[in-house]
């Protein structure tokens, strides 16, 4: 549905997007995360054909962003990181007027805005005007918008800049049920969790160059070289965790064993640094049992999208 293929953008020494390729499925949720300045905005300023690439292509619905924008235009919406919205309209006279910039038939503008009013909780503001709306209204109301034509792809940057809470929620269930309807959605944003929860995948830019793409446990597979492994003992069963620490760390692909005192643990409990596949973890517990000793939970620490971001930027 999105494709990018070698994108480049330069302005004059300045390189802000450097041999981007990049695909996208259809029906997906992809998160594009960076530093400030990495090259988020400017690609999708590209991709919904507001600036020119240096050198490269990228396509949307099939359609070659300089060679088609207006059909790339007809098949995407987009939500900018700063948008406008007038202020002195009615919510429904600002769904009217841009349902009108897209040739929508006066006759079935009233049904779509209804729907649409209804899909982003606004119904009940239907008469307000915009000025009075809250910030995640707003925000809600410019998402509305990019729907008025029924847009294949949606493309929306910083969607949850600003928001409280509340709001945030808000606008990642609207993100879940615009994914159930089929949308192929293309977002930027820097709260990472919410991207985790949201995405199907996600990409990493900076320095305008992907430097990691693909779904979070993939990337932690990737680019986690061993694996974090709590055990737990019985409280109370009398085991010598320093000597069961001790014997741990002489088992294969055991590279380290961190004491509850190093690793801010309970004193029933121990961290390992495991190099092995399933099995062998498998393996590991099955020899833990046999010695005797009260294993009552065996469990591995799980990265996150946060790891993964530190991990592959440098923060430059």
């Amino acid at each position: 549905m999105i494709k990018l293929q070698g994108l480049t953008k330069r302005y004059g020494d300045l390189t802000a997007v450097a041999d981007l390729d990049l695909s996208i499925g259809p029906g997906e949720v992809f998160g594009f995360i960076g530093p400030n300045g990495a090259g988020k905005t400017t690609t999708m300023r590209i991709l919904t054909t507001l600036l020119r690439p240096t050198a490269g292509q990228a396509w949307v619905a099939g359609h070659a962003v300089t060679g088609d924008p207006r059909a790339v235009r007809r098949a995407i919406g987009y939500m900018p990181d700063f948008f406008g919205v007038y202020e002195d309209m009615k919510v429904w006279e600002y769904l009217d007027f841009f349902a009108a910039c897209y040739d929508i038939p006066a006759a079935a503008r009233p049904g779509m805005i209804d729907d649409l009013l209804a899909l982003v909780d606004l119904a009940h503001k239907r008469e307000a005007y915009v000025e009075t709306l809250s910030r995640g209204m707003k925000q809600r109301l410019c998402l509305a918008r990019t729907l008025t034509h029924d847009p294949q792809v949606l493309i929306l940057d910083e969607p949850a800049s600003g928001l409280d809470p509340r709001a945030r929620i808000e606008m990642r269930e609207l993100l879940r049920e615009l994914q159930r309807m089929g949308k192929t959605i293309f977002f930027s944003s820097h709260i990472l969790s919410e991207v985790a929860d949201i995405c199907t995948s996600i990409g990493i830019i900076e320095n305008g160059r992907l430097v990691a793409a693909g779904n979070v446990e993939t990337m932690m597979r990737q680019l986690r070289a061993h694996r974090l492994i709590t055990v737990r003992f019985v409280p109370g069963a009398g085991v010598d965790v320093a000597a069961a620490g001790l014997w741990l760390r002489g088992e294969p692909e055991v590279l380290s064993v961190a004491l509850p005192d190093e690793a801010g643990l309970p004193p029933e409990a121990l961290r390992l640094d495991f190099s092995g596949d399933d099995a062998a973890l498998s393996g590991l517990l099955a020899r833990l049992i046999e010695r005797g000793l009260p294993v009552v939970a065996f469990s591995e620490e799980k990265g996150d999208l946060e790891d993964v971001f530190m991990q592959v930027t440098r923060g430059t």
